[in-house]
């Protein structure tokens, strides 16, 4: 469905939302979860994940639910982050191929996954990271030590171009990620809010502009973005507010409206991270995040692990559509991005358990040729 307009109030909201799934099973607390929400999209975890048959018949089971063809995402990314290593080989981390000086290898890897999750009936994967990790950066306690792919801003744009690349080149659609860049963070975001101290220049010169440079591009290679939940006190600079508390990237305008869309002119579909993360659930009700998310002018807000937080995500949003409080303005805004988005993605590759054993073996080859142990430090 190319045009999101014409469906209800509810369906329009449910479109606004990415969710999770309890389990591996489409049981009668997942299905009516997706029956009622009817999200536009939803994430999987390794919580979801049994056997490659098994989650290929649960986002089956997701599609057929929904009345507006679903986003289908997943974290696989390598290393430390790889949903998918209890059905198929673990795959290498972003550090592993950068410290091999690799740019082929990223392709590999974007290419191997890419066809993977087609298989399996993704469309979407929430990948590459584009965190800049210096050797200062590495000593930090933020979780990112193994997922960035460099040390400078034309490392990160090299190999993350050539990754996309072979992602995109399957048919499954990356995100670039955690906009405006967390690297300098202390802290894990899963846990509480980094502050990243950078000015809006230091910013541009460093992690921003691995972004600036991929939204240049003629041929348009990112169409998603997630925006982190890292707070940034000297970009978010208002006039008249003296003491407040620093507000997440990811429900903040000065970031997501006016740096993002306006100063940079990112034009494509914007996410939050998961909204039920640490950083952000340690200091507001899921009822406020959702609003406050659209205010700043995310598309699609990820509610990734409890239902009944899913659930008062929806009913908050739809609540505050009906009292006027969300104008129709806005959310058919987001729409129009959602619906764009939707156009590009391609419905599922039928699924081939003898491929998708092949590939899992391209992984370990790719393993040995990079000498990746899994097993140790990532």
């Amino acid at each position: 469905m190319s045009d999101l307009s014409n469906l209800s109030l509810e369906q329009k909201i449910g479109q606004l939302l990415y969710i999770g799934l309890p389990g591996t099973e489409f049981d009668a607390e997942a299905r009516s979860l997706v029956a009622d929400v009817q999200p536009g999209g939803v994430i999987i975890f390794g919580r979801n994940v049994a056997t490659a048959e098994q989650l290929r018949g649960l986002l089956d089971s997701v599609r057929e639910t929904l009345h507006v063809e679903p986003l289908l995402g997943i974290d696989q990314e390598g290393g430390l982050v790889d949903r998918l290593r209890k059905i198929c080989t673990p795959m290498p981390a972003a550090r592993t191929i950068r410290q091999h000086g690799d740019l082929a290898a990223a392709r590999t890897l974007g290419r191997l996954t890419g066809e993977a999750l087609r298989l399996l009936g993704f469309n979407m994967n929430f990948a590459p990271v584009l965190s800049i990790m210096t050797d200062d950066r590495d000593l930090l306690s933020n979780g990112l030590y193994s997922r960035s792919y460099g040390r400078s801003p034309g490392e990160v744009l090299g190999y993350t171009m050539v990754y996309l690349r072979g992602l995109q080149g399957e048919g499954c659609l990356g995100c670039a990620k955690h906009f405006p860049g967390i690297g300098a963070g202390e802290v894990d975001s899963h846990e509480e809010m980094p502050i990243i101290n950078l000015s809006q220049d230091q910013l541009i010169a460093q992690d921003l502009a691995p972004y600036i440079e991929l939204f240049q591009r003629e041929d348009n290679m990112v169409h998603a973005v997630m925006v982190s939940h890292g707070g940034f006190p000297k970009v978010d600079l208002r006039s008249g507010t003296a003491g407040g508390r620093l507000i997440p990237a990811s429900i903040n305008p000065q970031i997501v409206t006016k740096l993002l869309r306006e100063e940079i002119g990112y034009t494509g579909l914007v996410v939050t991270d998961d909204l039920e993360m640490g950083a952000i659930a340690r200091h507001y009700e899921i009822e406020e995040t959702v609003r406050l998310a659209v205010e700043a002018g995310e598309d699609m807000m990820l509610i990734c692990a409890r239902p009944d937080l899913i659930r008062r995500g929806f009913h908050s949003l739809l609540a505050a559509a009906r009292e006027g409080k969300l104008s129709e303005e806005r959310i058919n805004a987001s729409l129009a991005r959602i619906a764009h988005f939707k156009t590009l993605i391609q419905p599922p590759r039928p699924f081939d358990a003898a491929r998708f054993d092949t590939l899992s073996g391209e992984v370990a080859a790719l393993n040995r040729k990079l000498n990746y142990s899994y097993g140790g430090k990532l």
